[in-house]
């Protein structure tokens, strides 16, 4: 049992934070909040499935995009794997797009527009036009939706 909470807890910071987590298997076998008692991240997804998103206490919130209408910045030479297809924010600083070699989408449940999802500092809402996430200590955050990308 330690050895799988440690590996979830690994996945959900690499997942936030936008790498790979050491020991985590590419089928998803070992996907955040999958584990039960209390979670250290939370996977949710937007009503129509489009975006998936995992939150965090400590590593913050990261929502990946499978269909959309607009480009990401060129892909920095620091960037090795994916990149742009979706955007976090951590504990500090703005939001930022995403280079990661895994996803966030399909986890977890639905998130109803209107509805909001918080942990600690982090909070996201669920809205027709896309997700709205925000470090609330910083005001810094992100919106993500087929139309857009926007960072703050």
């Amino acid at each position: 049992m330690r050895l799988t909470a440690t590996a979830l807890a690994a996945a959900a910071i690499s997942l936030v934070a936008g790498v790979p987590a050491a020991g985590a298997d590419s089928a998803g076998g070992d996907r955040p909040g999958a584990a039960t008692g209390r979670q250290s991240s939370t996977g949710f997804q937007s009503p129509s499935g489009n975006i998936g998103c995992v939150i965090g206490r400590r590593a913050g919130v990261r929502c990946d995009i499978r269909n959309r209408d607009w480009s990401p910045p060129p892909k920095p030479a620091s960037c090795q794997l994916d990149w742009g297809f979706g955007l976090t924010v951590e504990r500090r600083g703005r939001g930022r797009f995403v280079c990661a070699g895994d996803t966030t989408l399909g986890q977890g449940r639905r998130l109803a527009y209107g509805k909001a999802i918080r942990r600690g500092r982090f909070r996201c809402v669920s809205r027709r036009s896309g997700m709205r996430c925000v470090n609330r200590r910083n005001g810094h955050g992100f919106v993500l939706s087929r139309e857009r990308a926007r960072r703050f």
